[in-house]
């Protein structure tokens, strides 16, 4: 299908580059929230990598699948963002997509606990280490197209999430004593 679309787009129908913008829009803003950490710098991440996307269509060989070449523009607008404006990462909120099934009150206000504390964690890992986890997990992007979309090597990709899983073990562990000590 993106195929179709970048043919359309290419050949002057600007109006069918909102399917890309529809498509990817909530798995970018995803991965730049991972990276940059704050809602308002994500979603000008967002808007910056579909204008970059949008400008450099043409260049898109077709070498790798169209989300992986478009993720690695919002990762790479991301970092760029964050060394460039010397940000302080700090709060994290993940929307909430998954509410497809009714749920008792006591399972939501459990699965909003569980959502917060793994947010908190994320938020406190390093940038590559969240966006590895928000891409191998949530997203279920395999090694070998984390490894395209960040651009680091397939050892390098596997030393990061290896580290990452840890990391938010040992995270998870510290923000339930606690949530224990204060609750």
């Amino acid at each position: 299908m993106d195929e179709i679309y970048i043919r359309k787009v290419l050949s002057g129908d600007v109006e069918s580059y909102r399917y890309f913008i529809k498509t990817y829009q909530d798995m970018a803003f995803s991965v730049a929230l991972s990276i940059v950490k704050q809602e308002h710098l994500a979603e000008d991440v967002v808007q910056e990598a579909f204008i970059k996307c949008y400008q450099s269509l043409t260049s898109f060989k077709g070498k790798s699948k169209f989300s992986t070449w478009f993720y690695r523009i919002v990762v790479h607008v991301a970092f760029n963002s964050i060394r460039y404006k010397k940000l302080a990462l700090i709060d994290f909120d993940l929307a909430d997509h998954d509410q497809a099934y009714d749920e008792s009150i006591l399972d939501e206000i459990i699965n909003n606990e569980r959502k917060e504390m793994i947010n908190d964690a994320l938020a406190i890992l390093s940038p590559k280490e969240s966006v590895a986890l928000r891409l191998f997990y949530l997203e279920e992007q395999a090694m070998e197209e984390i490894q395209e979309i960040m651009g680091w090597t397939l050892a390098n990709t596997k030393v990061i999430l290896h580290r990452a899983r840890k990391n938010m073990q040992q995270v998870l562990n510290q923000l339930i004593k606690k949530s224990e000590y204060h609750g």
